[in-house]
């Protein structure tokens, strides 16, 4: 394994993480067993920065992950998020009318203590505000946060899906250590403003979905061939309108893999490494084969002419879709 530098933090963090998400939610049924046994070839491999929110099944993929944690925590750097609450106390997705974000001082005092608990652990390394709300000013948020530093709670601060003019307003009361967004070959949106403000202010970009959800990785079928509880069949992007254009782009990114001796995960892990060593990708992932998989992209290097083919190759199919629904999509880069 490779490894880079969080922030100016002195801290380095495997070049490939591992997002622990869908080992208990959105991604159809669980099977802890397989999940223990991933975590314990992410040590074997040299993969220790783990990811992790208090949202995830309502706090059990903390609970799954504390099983592996405690026993090897000077081996783990572990982020956790706070801010998404649910209405019914139903593990709703991101954008239903079940959720809604609360980045008050108060419930952050509150949130921290459970993911504590939960993660069987007497300190958080970064902790996370999920999404900006709306309703509470980002300095007060932050404000707080800076506070459970000072009490040992937490190390480092990140925010998730802020907006350039939030990670302004956050650095100005505290260093912000890690911005984690949405970020792959098919979303790319951050580019234009947010990851300059987060190259100017010194903080690490964190992608999630690096795989765009799956799809890039040429593994799976239309919407339907995801089980019924999978999340992802309410994303455009699975939709019957975007589904043709993307499974033409998705052989074709196959091939530019096959040519590189690369798995199309691999690659799509390689073009997000290749865009600045400030960014740590945590491809999520529930089995061993695929972490492995996921782990050999760091050994693959990518020249301009490996570049500018799959950015022809983006320009080509460009009708990918939406990357959340309506709803959710409100919710990011606030």
């Amino acid at each position: 394994m490779k490894y880079r530098n969080l922030a100016n933090t002195g801290e380095k963090l495997s070049a490939v993480g591992l997002g622990c998400m869908g080992m208990s939610f959105a991604y159809g049924p669980g099977d802890d067993e397989e999940s223990i046994a991933t975590l314990h070839k992410a040590l074997d491999l040299g993969i220790n920065f783990w990811d992790t929110a208090d949202m995830y099944a309502l706090g059990k993929n903390e609970e799954l992950i504390s099983k592996v944690l405690v026993p090897n925590r000077d081996k783990v750097f572990i982020a956790t998020k706070f801010g998404f609450r649910v209405k019914d106390e139903g593990a709703g997705f991101s954008g239903t009318p079940g959720t809604y974000i609360d980045g008050s001082p108060a419930y952050l005092k509150t949130a921290v203590e459970a993911s504590l608990k939960r993660l069987k652990i007497d300190t958080i390394d970064l902790y996370y505000a999920h999404r900006i709300d709306p309703n509470v000013p980002v300095e007060d948020m932050v404000g707080a946060m800076a506070d459970l530093v000072k009490e040992g709670k937490i190390r480092y601060l990140g925010l998730s899906e802020a907006s350039a003019a939030s990670l302004r307003k956050a650095q100005a009361v505290h260093p912000i250590a890690a911005l984690q967004s949405e970020y792959s070959v098919l979303t790319r949106d951050l580019e234009a403003e947010i990851l300059p403000t987060c190259r100017e202010l010194g903080i690490t970009l964190v992608p999630y979905s690096p795989l765009a959800r799956g799809i890039i990785t040429a593994t799976i079928g239309d919407a339907s061939s995801l089980d019924a509880t999978d999340w992802r069949r309410t994303l455009p992007r699975f939709e019957e309108t975007h589904w043709e254009n993307n499974q033409k782009l998705v052989n074709e990114f196959a091939a530019l893999a096959k040519d590189k001796n690369a798995t199309p995960a691999q690659l799509a892990l390689a073009w997000v490494l290749a865009q600045g060593e400030d960014i740590i990708p945590i491809p999520g992932t529930k089995k061993r084969k695929y972490l492995e998989e996921n782990a050999g992209a760091v050994n693959i290097e990518l020249s301009k002419s490996d570049l500018d083919a799959i950015e022809a190759l983006l320009h080509k199919y460009p009708d990918v879709g939406q990357r959340y629904s309506d709803g959710a999509m409100k919710l990011v880069n606030q």
